[in-house]
């Protein structure tokens, strides 16, 4: 089964209490806190876009990268129409490859918990390589903790023209969370089934520190004040070493 594939035509209208306002808001505070000059950025695992719209609307060059082709689609739509679009790739994480450096990276929404805790190495020597001496790399997770209480829930997401069902199951020697999703969507008389599966990683955050050091950031900070700080989302902001 794939991921975000059938699920991106509907993932906006089941996020739509998000508040990507408020990430937004939390990036422009750690710009402004470090001090530096942050105009290019990097939305690693951006989705279908919302957010690097937003931070578009707010005067930034955006290059946005993920790897369904489906969400980026639905990314492609929001920049129509826009005065400075943002440049969007279809890369994996792990296989980043721009054409120079960018001011900070950010990744948002779980964006770091699809990804293998093996892979990240990888993906954070890429990220040191492409962002700037001095810059900034922002993103957040889901605590373990949070993953782990999913663990035998099922959920339910309805609206006019779509059911969404959801399952969720932690297995211990994978430390990870699988999501085994249908999703029935209106096709005029009809209703059309589609499924997929996602996994999210249960990274601890101070595995994910050493492995930032390890990979050449510093100033390493652990942020539990931050949006959607009460659901067991957890910050985590790097500078890139000046070497």
């Amino acid at each position: 089964m794939s991921c975000y594939a059938s699920l991106a035509r509907w993932y906006d209208s089941l996020t739509g209490d998000v508040g990507y306002e408020h990430f937004a808001d939390f990036y422009e505070a750690e710009f402004k806190r470090d001090g530096g000059e942050f105009r290019l950025l990097l939305d690693l695992c951006c989705g279908t876009g919302t957010l690097t719209a937003e931070m578009c609307s707010r005067g930034y060059e955006l290059i946005a990268v993920d790897s369904s082709a489906d969400m980026l689609m639905e990314a492609q739509e929001k920049a129509a129409g826009m005065a400075v679009p943002p440049l969007l790739l279809c890369q994996d994480a792990a296989e980043l490859d721009l054409y120079g450096t960018v001011d900070a990276c950010y990744s948002s929404l779980d964006g770091i918990n699809y990804i293998p805790f093996e892979d990240l190495i990888e993906v954070f020597r890429r990220l040191h390589l492409f962002i700037r001496p001095g810059g900034l790399f922002i993103f957040d997770i889901r605590l373990p903790e949070w993953l782990k209480e999913l663990d035998g829930q099922a959920f339910v997401d309805e609206k006019d023209d779509l059911l969404c069902l959801w399952r969720a199951e932690f297995l211990e020697d994978e430390n990870a969370v699988f999501y085994g999703m249908d999703i029935f969507s209106r096709e005029g008389e009809l209703w059309r089934r589609s499924e997929e599966e996602h996994i999210e990683y249960a990274h601890s955050p101070e595995a994910l520190k050493e492995l930032l050091i390890s990979s050449g950031f510093e100033d390493v900070r652990l942020i539990s004040d931050c949006p959607q700080g009460d659901a067991g989302r957890l910050f985590i902001s790097a500078r890139r070493s000046e070497t």
